[in-house]
C-alpha cells in the first residue's frame, strides 16, 4: 500500500522507511525526554516490521517528530478481541510544538489504520497532565474506561518525579460517530448537565514540581476516585477547564455505546 500524505503548510505525515529515519525518531526521544526515557532503535524496526506504524513529520524534508504505533488487540472485559493499534508514543520537538503537529500525526495514524480495517487505537496518558487529557477528549474524541495504576512502576526518570506511574487508557473509535462528528466540526463532547466529575487541581502542576508529598495524596485520592466510578460503570468523555482546575467529566457507559463502534 503506498504512503499517503497529510500536508499542512510545508509539514508532511507519513511512514518512515529504513534505519536512517529510525535512527532519527530517537535522536528526537533524546531531545525531548532526555536519555533515560528513550526506546532503543530495535523496538522501531520491530514496529515497522510486525504491522505497527512509524509515522514521521517532515518539514522542509526534516523530521521534526514521529509517532510510534505497535500492533496490538483490544482487551476489555467482557467485549470481544479485536485487533487495534496501540499508540505508544508521539514526539514533536519543542520548537514546533503548538502548532497542530501531534494532530497531523494523530490524523494520519486514524487514516493509515482505518486503510488496514483498524477501527480502534488505544495509549495510556497521565492523568495528572490535563492538557493532554483536553487534546485527547475534546480534539480527537476518545473515551477512557480503565485506570492502570502505576503502569510502568516507579522510576527514575526525572519526568515521573518518583510517583507512581499511573495511566488511563485512551480509547479512540476512528469511525464513530463521536469521533467523526467531532473531527468534521459537526459536534463536541458535552456530557449531561449532571454528569459525574473528578477535579485535577489547578496547583497539581505546582505540587508536582515544589511539594511532592501533597502531590502523591492528590495522584492517591484522583485514582481512587477513577476507579470507583469505572467499576460503576461510568466513562469519561470530556474535560471542563475552570479556575479550580480542569474536570473529567463522565457519564454511564450506556449513554455513549451508541456513538461507538455497534458491536463493541
Amino acid at each position: 500500500m503506498s504512503d499517503a500524505h497529510a500536508k499542512a503548510g510545508r509539514v508532511e505525515v507519513r511512514h518512515c522507511h529504513g534505519l536512517a529515519e529510525l535512527e532519527r525518531c530517537t535522536e528526537i526521544e533524546r531531545a525531548v525526554w532526555g536519555p533515560e526515557d528513550c526506546l532503543p532503535l530495535p523496538v522501531f524496526v520491530v514496529a515497522e516490521e510486525t504491522g505497527g506504524q512509524v509515522l514521521g513529520a517532515f518539514l522542509d524534508g526534516k523530521m521534526i517528530g514521529f509517532t510510534l504505533g505497535l500492533p496490538g488487540f483490544h482487551t476489555t472485559k467482557g467485549e470481544k478481541l479485536r485487533p487495534s493499534i496501540h499508540s505508544h508514543m508521539t514526539a514533536v520537538l519543542g520548537e514546533f510544538r503548538d502548532r497542530g503537529v501531534g494532530r497531523q500525526l494523530k490524523l494520519f495514524q486514524r487514516k493509515d489504520a482505518l486503510e488496514r480495517g483498524m477501527n480502534l487505537v488505544e495509549w495510556t496518558f497521565d492523568p495528572l497532565e490535563m492538557r493532554n487529557a483536553h487534546f485527547n477528549l475534546m480534539r480527537l474524541g476518545v473515551i477512557v474506561r480503565r485506570f492502570i495504576p502505576n503502569c510502568y512502576g516507579i522510576t527514575p526518570s526525572p519526568l515521573h518525579r518518583g510517583l507512581p506511574t499511573d495511566r488511563l487508557l485512551a480509547e479512540w473509535w476512528l469511525d464513530s460517530p463521536r469521533v467523526t462528528g467531532l473531527l468534521e466540526e459537526r459536534s463536541v463532547p458535552r456530557p449531561a448537565a449532571n454528569a459525574k466529575s473528578i477535579l485535577v487541581p489547578a496547583r497539581m502542576s505546582d505540587w508536582l514540581r515544589s511539594d511532592r508529598s501533597r502531590a502523591a495524596e492528590e495522584q492517591a485520592r484522583i485514582g481512587k476516585e477513577f476507579q470507583r466510578l469505572f467499576a460503576e460503570g461510568y466513562v469519561a468523555t470530556a474535560i471542563e477547564n475552570t479556575q479550580d482546575g480542569g474536570y473529567y467529566l463522565f457519564e454511564p457507559y450506556e449513554h455513549v455505546k451508541e456513538e461507538l463502534d455497534a458491536d463493541s
